[in-house]
């Protein structure tokens, strides 16, 4: 199975986006995924047999924990600073799903028929989760006590735009039952980031954040331009 992504769809604007629409990314990632979704589905044989699960945007408490995703980055800054911090100007449509429930989507393609699956894509989420990024921002004002909606200096639209229809995977993959929804999963953030006093810093930093992690290692010399750790950092 390969973790592919909603964000395949990229500039979708306001209609959803099933499986058989067009992909528009608008991202390297996204590239990355449709990309692969392409060229892995090429080599689908009687003895191979690959799924492309799109995963709407991720949320929810995790080991690895990412703050650059839109839920766990509002809940985030609300708590830590009182303000949803929108770095965009809200209206773009952007549907979320739990991590938990994108596992219980693997765990669904796993028990499936062969036939079902083989070679085929499906969007991971829920019809009812999909929302303008206002609108998460509302929800996490409505989690986190004393907080308030304020924009970033700059926000405008962002081009990522994209509602997805999920109703493929309701259907070919009935044992599919996703338990979250927004409001379930903000709460269970800042209930998570009140019980270690999570604080700014902590998250703006590099150690939270992929990309500024990577220039951070790239600066110290750890990896190389191949983005491989050098062999004498790693050895020291």
């Amino acid at each position: 199975m390969l973790a592919s992504s909603c964000s395949n769809y990229g500039a979708a604007g306001d209609a959803p986006v099933d499986e058989e629409s067009a992909l528009n990314p608008v991202t390297a990632y996204g590239e990355s995924k449709m990309l692969a979704e392409r060229d892995i589905a090429k080599v689908a044989d009687d003895s191979f047999t690959p799924t492309f699960l799109r995963c709407a945007t991720a949320y929810g408490v995790s080991p690895r924990l990412r703050f650059d995703i839109v839920l766990n980055n509002l809940v985030a800054w609300a708590f830590t600073s009182g303000k949803v911090l929108l770095k965009s100007d809200g209206t773009p449509w952007r549907p979320i799903v739990h991590i938990e429930d994108i596992s219980r989507a693997f765990l669904a393609v796993l028990s499936a028929p062969r036939e079902a699956v083989h070679a085929q894509a499906f969007n991971v989420g829920r019809n009812d989760q999909n929302y303008r990024i206002r609108e998460i921002a509302e929800i996490v004002k409505e989690t986190v006590p004393g907080c308030e909606i304020a924009f970033a200096e700059g926000a405008g639209p962002d081009k990522r735009n994209y509602r997805a229809d999920f109703s493929k995977i309701a259907r070919v993959l009935p044992s599919f039952q996703p338990l979250w929804d927004a409001r379930k999963g903000a709460r269970q953030l800042y209930e998570a980031y009140r019980a270690i006093g999570l604080e700014l810093a902590d998250f703006e930093g590099p150690r939270y954040r992929r990309i500024d992690q990577i220039k951070s290692l790239l600066a110290s010399g750890r990896l190389g331009s191949d983005l491989r750790w050098r062999v004498e950092s790693a050895a020291a």
